[in-house]
């Protein structure tokens, strides 16, 4: 294993010429920033943040974020503002836009680089007005804790998490964040002792310190917020992906875990994907991510309430104008009658109401052996796209987040397979009826 560890070590350090080159557009979007803010009285700073300022940053996907400090009293309304104002004037000439997280930052490309204007307070540890408070405290005790080597080491893991799909704290992703990285190796010292515990982690274990309990499958505790988990954000799958991932790095250490491996679609199961398109009027990326993963998840329960068991789901969007909601099926087309489990025959009361209820409409019925009664219904739609293209235009406040309703009462189209779809499209897609990557290291 330390002989694999060493050979990436070497790859993942920015050499000296992309080093002085983000320098360089770092100091131009911090002098520009700098100029805007002395227009403000409500704004007494600003500093450096993120993986940059940390110095744990990965040559190829190195964002500059500049932090930019308000004073506590300011109203939300006028951080909001002022706070968009300073990003739009100090970065007007690279077409900035606006980014959602708990509040809006302004974000914009310098020379390929994205340099992040965000706002947050001036707020003691612990006294949180914004998400983003915490940020300026993560840098100055990541920037006291690392040592150069354990820099090094997080740039390992970045690549590691990175090279299987799991890097990424944006909503679309779910994954794990640079500071969540940078917090396991601060708990494990080193890429490798990283590797050999997560691949033995149990179920629900504390990765820190605190007192307070959580739900999630794995608790990563902020060492600045005893109270935050930062696995919250951190979807099932993808801890699911790290715990399988590194037990197959630990089992049989090899460059490959740090290469994008791509595993290959099964053609057998095209005829199963269930398709759902809608455009969408623009919006900040987030919040068309948070709202199509929401209406996935909704229209899952709608389906298997019809009777059609979806395998797997996920929503995909350009983050422009097109929206897909896709789902994986068991079967396309189902059978014309399910069964209905009613109460036991001893249960008078409940007996009685459900027999009265569905004796007109049933094609059977009938007491099983363990007790219970039982009724043969018919089903009304036995293909999935009748089914869910009547469900869309008659329940489509059930269905779908209140954000979307103007958008698919614009139109939508639902479609089976893959014919009608992008080549971008289909490789999202494609992933619904793929092996999962990191299951593949174990052939």
């Amino acid at each position: 294993m330390k002989q694999v560890i060493s050979k990436v070590a070497k790859t993942v350090v920015p050499s000296k010429t992309i080093e002085k080159a983000k320098k360089g557009i770092s100091e131009l979007a911090y002098n520009l920033v700098e100029k805007e803010i002395k227009k403000f009285p409500e704004v007494i700073g600003l500093e450096f943040g993120g993986s940059f300022a940390k110095g744990t940053w990965l040559a190829k996907d190195a964002d500059i974020d500049i932090f930019v400090r308000f004073k506590k009293s300011t109203s939300e309304q006028k951080f909001e503002i002022i706070s968009k104002k300073i990003g739009f004037e100090a970065l007007k000439k690279y077409s900035p836009y606006v980014r959602y997280s708990e509040h809006p930052y302004v974000e914009a490309k310098i020379k390929d680089t994205k340099v992040n204007v965000v706002p947050f307070y001036d707020v003691k540890l612990g006294e949180w007005k914004s998400s983003a408070d915490r940020s300026p405290f993560h840098t100055r005790f990541m920037e006291k804790s690392l040592t150069p080597k354990m820099r090094n080491e997080i740039r390992i893991l970045k690549t590691f998490l990175k090279s299987n799909g799991i890097y990424g704290a944006e909503i679309a992703k779910q994954g794990f964040s640079g500071y969540v990285s940078e917090v396991l190796i601060l708990n494990f010292g080193s890429f490798e002792n990283t590797i050999k515990s997560i691949s033995s982690i149990k179920e629900n274990q504390i990765i820190g310190k605190t007192t307070k309990k959580f739900g999630t499958s794995i608790v990563i505790i902020d060492p600045i917020d005893s109270n935050r988990n930062l696995a919250a954000a951190i979807s099932n799958e993808n801890v699911g992906k790290f715990i399988l991932v590194s037990r197959g790095f630990k089992e049989n250490p090899r460059l490959i875990f740090f290469k994008n491996k791509k595993s290959e679609t099964s053609k057998n199961y095209w005829n199963n994907l269930l398709v759902i398109k809608f455009n969408f009027k623009p919006r900040s990326p987030d919040v068309i991510w948070g709202q199509i993963k929401r209406a996935t998840t909704s229209l899952s329960t709608q389906l298997e309430l019809g009777g059609f068991n979806v395998l797997r789901s996920k929503a995909h969007t350009d983050q422009v104008k097109d929206a897909y909601l896709l789902f994986f099926l068991e079967s396309t087309k189902i059978s014309n009658t399910y069964s209905k489990n009613g109460p036991e025959f001893f249960r008078e009361n409940s007996s009685k109401s459900f027999i009265s209820k569905n004796l007109k409409n049933t094609e059977l019925m009938w007491i099983k052996t363990d007790g219970k009664i039982i009724s043969l219904e018919k089903r009304k739609h036995t293909d999935v796209v009748k089914f869910i293209t009547e469900f869309l235009k008659k329940n489509l406040q059930t269905g779908v987040p209140k954000g979307l309703l103007a958008d698919f009462k614009r139109g939508f189209g639902v479609s089976i397979g893959n014919k009608n779809l992008s080549k971008s499209i289909k490789e999202e897609a494609g992933e619904l009826i793929s092996t999962d990557g990191p299951l593949l290291y174990f052939n």
